[in-house]
């Protein structure tokens, strides 16, 4: 494995989601990690922090990448710093453009974490695949585990994200396994990993938590909240958390009400 161990990696993108996905990963390989929300957060904390390299999206407000790049390619303390775009636009033209406004690489969104170790090892100089000792079946067993261990954290804490932030949204499995970077029968193996269960299970889960605080803090009615945690009906609601809690909604706000 190329050693990245210690190298400082600003992420600048702003997109909350995109950020822990990277980040969590870039962590695992031991680098050190700092964010920054926009272009403009994004120059002023690469003069400061003086990092390795940037890793950068395209689309921000208050200064895009292309505008960013260009001001860190003109300033004597980051104008050696490489700088790789991340970004869902894969066309010849945008890549060409990026590399014209100062980057030196173009990843596509969704990334591989293969990809981004191997371009940023080529980018730093890092020394390649030269571990230094040769590794025997038990010791790659042990690897490669870990290595799986760490993608399943990744992918469920990157979904999660997507998840929590508006539990009425029902996203389509494929469609989030493609936010994250994966394929669904990979996030689902992540899900089971790291929780016991798969996607749908899991928000189905959060789903019946956040209903049951919004019956026991809120006044708001039934309806209301079955519309707030993603169900059409209120009888599917109703269905549904008997199921997972043994008793009907409204009778469950009433015991609570009374205890």
């Amino acid at each position: 494995m190329s050693d990245l161990r210690g190298k400082k990696i600003l992420v600048v993108d702003d997109a909350e989601a995109d950020r822990l996905l990277i980040s969590t990963f870039l962590r695992q390989l031991g680098c050190r990690v700092f964010y920054a929300n926009d272009g403009v957060d994004g120059v002023h904390k690469a003069r400061l922090i003086r990092p390795d390299a940037v890793l950068m999206d395209l689309s921000m407000p208050n200064c895009n990448g292309y505008d960013a790049c260009k001001l860190l390619a003109e300033d004597p303390r980051t104008k050696h710093t490489p700088v790789l775009f991340l970004s869902g636009y894969a066309t010849p033209e945008d890549k060409v453009k990026g590399l014209m406004s100062g980057a030196v690489d173009y990843i596509a969104k969704p990334f591989h974490f293969d990809e981004v170790k191997l371009r940023l090892s080529v980018h730093l100089k890092s020394g390649g695949d030269n571990i230094g000792h040769t590794i025997n079946d038990e010791d790659d067993c042990i690897v490669h585990a870990r290595k799986e261990s760490s993608l399943d954290e990744i992918l469920f804490r990157s979904a999660q994200v997507y998840l929590l932030k508006d539990l009425n949204e029902d996203p389509g499995l494929h469609e989030l396994a493609q936010q994250v970077g994966t394929n669904a029968k990979q996030l689902n193996h992540s899900f089971r990993a790291c929780v016991g269960m798969t996607v749908y299970e899991y928000l189905r889960e959060e789903r019946m938590k956040e209903a049951r605080k919004l019956l026991v803090s809120t006044a708001i009615s039934v309806s209301e909240i079955a519309e707030t945690v993603g169900f059409s009906s209120v009888g599917t609601f109703s269905t549904a958390f008997k199921e997972r809690f043994g008793t009907s909604p409204t009778r469950f706000r009433k015991q609570e009400r009374v205890g």
